[in-house]
């Protein structure tokens, strides 16, 4: 009787640890090799993030436009690794701009009061902006300027991030996250540097194949290109639902759709600081 006590205390305790051995040690190596050779779905992992997406998307769509910038914002800081996270920052930069180039009030803006003598450069120079930000911003549908008008004006702190692999192309204000455009084609010089370092050269405008000025007829619904002081790179337009005929590509240079180089066209000017990495 008693080799049977022994035989069966034995093996209650080298079964417990084949057991234990097997739950906690080899299991887990056996379910990792079946995942890796796609033999066993990994189990699902729960989305923390899509709650607090989800509201601050349908703040965007119920017109609650400063409460979704906010909750975007957060959303964006809290959560960078959140597979929501790219199309939080879309959003984000749909709000900034529906927000900027409008009238609607933010600490951002202050009021300008059109004196005798001023034209829309003029009062750009002073006001350290851009005529065409000014007209988009005050729904302005000709330079023309009249005494006692009241100008909502903006002081921005615009500079430009490219990065090639991702195919992005971000704006920042005053250091911050502003908006991104998604890069539709990248044509790269042979030998391209990691990082160049340069700043906007300049904003064109094309019609027809001709160079148009600002103010002009011709001007409205041309094609914009963002020359870099960089020979290498032009931000220039691709084809998208709202143009379908643009200006011929430059031999280098990064394409995103049209509309977005028109927008982008109207908010930076030659101060604006521009860099460009892998």
């Amino acid at each position: 009787m008693k080799w049977l006590f022994v035989l069966f205390l034995a093996i209650i305790i080298f079964g417990g640890a084949a057991w234990f051995g097997y739950n906690f040690v080899f299991k887990q190596d056996i379910q990792v090799a079946k995942e890796q050779r796609g033999e066993v779905a990994p189990e699902p992992r729960i989305d923390l993030s899509l709650p607090e997406f989800e509201a601050a998307a349908k703040l965007r769509q119920e017109g609650k436009i400063p409460e979704a910038r906010a909750a975007l914002a957060a959303f964006v800081q809290k959560f960078p690794t959140s597979p929501h996270a790219d199309e939080a920052k879309d959003l984000l930069g749909e709000v900034n701009i529906d927000v900027f180039l409008s009238r609607t009030p933010s600490p951002e803006k202050e009021e300008y009061v059109v004196k005798g003598g001023d034209v829309l450069q003029r009062v750009a120079h002073k006001t350290k902006t851009t005529p065409e930000l000014i007209m988009r911003m005050n729904n302005m549908s000709s330079t023309m300027l009249h005494i006692g008008e009241h100008l909502l004006i903006s002081h921005p702190d615009f500079a430009i991030v490219v990065q090639r692999k991702q195919n992005l192309l971000t704006l920042l204000n005053h250091g911050g996250f502003f908006k991104q455009y998604h890069i539709r084609e990248l044509k790269l010089p042979a030998k391209a540097s990691a990082k160049v370092s340069t700043k906007v050269a300049e904003v064109m405008a094309w019609r027809d194949g001709k160079r148009v000025g600002f103010g002009t007829k011709e001007f409205i619904g041309s094609t914009r290109w963002v020359r870099l002081a960089s020979q290498s790179y032009t931000i220039y337009s691709v084809p998208d639902s709202a143009h379908a005929a643009v200006q011929p590509p430059p031999p280098q240079g990064i394409g995103i759709a049209a509309a977005d180089v028109e927008e982008l066209g109207s908010l930076v000017n030659n101060k604006t600081q521009v860099t460009i990495t892998d």
